[in-house]
């Protein structure tokens, strides 16, 4: 190669060396903001948890106060905020309604999914469409109707409103049947079928490990939904004694209340209802990146 074809290939290799970095770095700068944004909000939580009503009062701070010990015990030991918030009760209550949503969800979803995909019948395509149509109906416009109908079966007051319905979550299902097919070739169910093994088996043994990084996603998201979920359970629980209340209608109470007028005690209580969100979400995120080719079928 002559010295001028060199230099040429080096000011290329140069040039495009350098739109790699520049385009490089841009990206981590737009990333770096979008993780700032993201955090930001629930630094500011944590660092208002640890300072005095006046001190919130007075204005924003990123330096952490030294009232967190004060509004620790406002919360937990004072009459007054045992009244409307108590945070055993309601932990015990949002999880059990949380985790059995979160399964029936995930569960149902992917087994609806996987029927979708893999079996032809008449009805499929129109079956498919149904849920995508139903997907698109807000909660808010059958809320009156799912609270009458609620009433007339008496399960008002109960958990199980709250929990049954999880079982039909059309926007999960719609991802879960666009991931397997991407994700998942039906030569696998076949196969399965020629060794002997039984559709639900095959199910449970095959389709759910290749499927724990939709499984993951989905399952993360549910959890946040549910753990969150106020409006349902607002219209549910109405007259159930303080303690069988969910964990965010005890936070909305000390919100909404004259009475607790103490924002140190009011945010440490919110950054308390974020941490089972923050534990599912650490549990659950290595399955995401995990082995998306579990089980797969190898050429």
């Amino acid at each position: 190669m002559s010295k001028k074809m060199k230099s040429v290939y080096g000011d290329v290799k140069e040039n495009y060396s350098f739109k790699i970095k520049l385009k490089s770095t841009i990206l981590f700068i737009w990333f770096l903001i979008l993780t700032i944004i993201c955090l930001l909000p629930i630094y500011i939580l944590i660092i208002n948890a640890t300072r005095s009503h006046t001190e919130i009062a007075n204005g924003l701070s990123f330096i952490p106060g030294g009232n967190l010990g004060q509004n620790f015990k406002r919360v937990f030991t004072s009459p007054e905020y045992k009244i409307a918030y108590n945070a055993l009760h309601g932990y015990k209550n949002s999880l059990f309604i949380t985790c059995c949503s979160t399964f029936l969800t995930v569960f149902f979803s992917a087994l609806t999914a996987y029927g979708i995909h893999v079996y032809d019948f008449k009805l499929k395509e129109i079956s498919y469409s149904v849920i995508l149509l139903v997907m698109m109906v807000p909660m808010q416009v059958t809320s009156a109707g799912f609270v009458s109908f609620m009433s007339d079966l008496k399960l008002t007051n109960t958990y199980w409103p709250l929990i049954l319905p999880s079982i039909a979550a059309p926007a999960v299902v719609y991802f879960m049947r666009s991931y397997m097919k991407s994700s998942f070739p039906l030569d696998i169910v076949e196969a399965a079928r020629i060794d002997g093994c039984g559709e639900f088996r095959t199910f449970l043994s095959i389709a759910i490990p290749m499927m724990k990084p939709a499984i993951a996603v989905q399952a993360i998201f549910a959890f946040i939904a549910s753990w969150n979920n106020f409006y349902t359970p607002n219209m549910i629980l109405i007259s159930v004694d303080m303690k069988k209340k969910t964990l965010p209608m005890m936070v909305s109470a000390l919100q909404s209340s004259d009475k607790f007028n103490d924002y140190g005690a009011i945010y440490l209580a919110i950054a308390l209802s974020i941490i089972p969100i923050i534990i599912a979400y650490v549990l659950l995120s290595r399955f995401i990146i995990a082995g998306v080719a579990l089980g797969g079928v190898k050429e």
